[in-house]
């Protein structure tokens, strides 16, 4: 798949904008803060419903504007087509494809990205939070139905909550709550799915994580990922996890039983606190190099390799399994925290994907087979090569 143009309304800094991509390498250079990132960002935007460096998606619309549009042309085996978002500064969302209205959590059906930014080295060292984010965006773009068994679980969750809140507020013992139950079977059913797809995902991850870890640093660690599962017993938001049987042996629990299980057993601390404390939205992945978790002991330069695997990964298995083909790959101010050894084993990595799109301060940071078709960009503006060869002269000028 490739994106062949995009046009931004009222989005971040552009009040208009307008872009040509190219199959192959797609360079965007400029100064920090001219917009650069923005163009990159909509397009992972289009793909996950969700910026990189944002959780609001307020502030991804123009100050003073009431909405921002994203409008990506694509390409995929011959066919083209037009995925549009547009961005309601108040009210839902609204989507089209081809100019048939669908709902916002069903275009990643139509588009597929990874992006890699030095805001991902947040995966690696950050709370739990951000790791099941991660994989919970990856399985929408690899299996882009589970959207709406997510949507469901999230659903069924805050009723739970809200009715162990009002349990705690009105002084009702555990076993009081019969209505309990109800939320119980829903949330065993949306998250026994949730969990069983996240450790198939996580399993499938292992080879590609390790070819793509060697590919970058030239040499194996041994990168590893393992699901942690509050099911399991370990509750990611409370202690410091460690490794453990992700799930049942052939002829045990299934993961719905060990679910309940979990869920009787937290039952009454469940009512003190007013909170759901078993379930996917409790869980983690430990991330490990040469048998050691890479949280707490990995070295920056470890971390930003590792994260740089997942996404690189990420993108190998949406190539290997996904019906859209080739993901876009995006590389965001990536190069500059590299060396050049690094750089250029990355842009070998990179070099078979049907799109790359990178963005860069420094032009002499990119490989040259990577600038190929470079775009400049300044001050919110897209400019051509005589834009270029002026504001240069200027500044040499002065």
């Amino acid at each position: 798949m490739i994106v062949t143009h995009l046009n931004l309304s009222e989005y971040r800094n552009y009040a208009v904008a307008d872009v040509a991509f190219a199959p192959g390498a797609n360079l965007f250079v400029g100064r920090n803060g001219q917009g650069k990132t923005n163009l990159v960002e909509a397009l992972g935007y289009l793909s996950t419903l969700g910026s990189h460096r944002v959780s609001n998606d307020q502030a991804l619309i123009r100050a003073g504007a009431d909405a921002a549009v994203i409008r990506a042309r694509l390409q995929h085996n011959g066919r083209d087509l037009l995925a549009e978002v547009q961005i309601n500064r108040s009210g839902a969302n609204r989507a089209q494809v081809n100019r048939s209205q669908i709902k916002p959590r069903e275009l990643p059906r139509y588009f597929s990205s990874v992006l890699f930014a030095p805001e991902d080295l947040g995966i690696v060292r950050g709370d739990p939070s951000a790791r099941r984010r991660f994989i919970d965006q990856l399985l929408v773009l690899h299996t882009p139905r589970l959207a709406g068994v997510m949507s469901d679980y999230e659903r069924t969750l805050k009723q739970r909550n809200s009715l162990l809140k009002s349990a705690r507020s009105s002084g009702l013992k555990a076993n009081q709550l019969t209505t309990l139950e109800i939320w119980d079977d829903r949330l065993v059913v949306f998250g026994s799915e949730i969990i069983d797809e996240r450790v198939r995902l996580v399993e499938a991850l292992s080879q590609p994580i390790r070819d793509a870890y060697a590919s970058v640093v030239g040499d194996d660690h041994g990168p590893s990922l393992t699901p942690l599962l509050s099911i399991n017993g370990v509750d990611a938001e409370e202690t410091g996890a460690a490794p453990t049987e992700t799930r049942a042996e052939p002829g045990g629990l299934s993961t719905a039983d060990l679910f309940r299980s979990a869920l009787a057993a937290r039952r009454k601390s469940e009512v003190e606190r007013g909170l759901t404390l078993v379930g996917p939205h409790r869980d983690d992945i430990l991330f490990e190099l040469n048998s050691l978790p890479v949280k707490g002991y990995a070295s920056h330069g470890e971390s930003w390799s590792f994260a740089l695997a997942l996404k690189l990964a990420s993108a190998e298995l949406l190539r290997r399994d996904s019906s859209l083909g080739d993901p876009v790959l995006i590389l965001d101010d990536v190069f500059a925290e590299l060396d050049s050894h690094r750089r250029a084993r990355l842009a070998s990595a990179v070099s078979t994907f049907e799109q790359v799109l990178i963005t860069a301060a420094v032009l002499d940071d990119v490989p040259a087979e990577l600038a190929a078709h470079t775009v400049h960009i300044e001050a919110g503006r897209i400019l051509d090569s005589s834009a270029v060869g002026a504001i240069e002269s200027e500044r040499d000028s002065v």
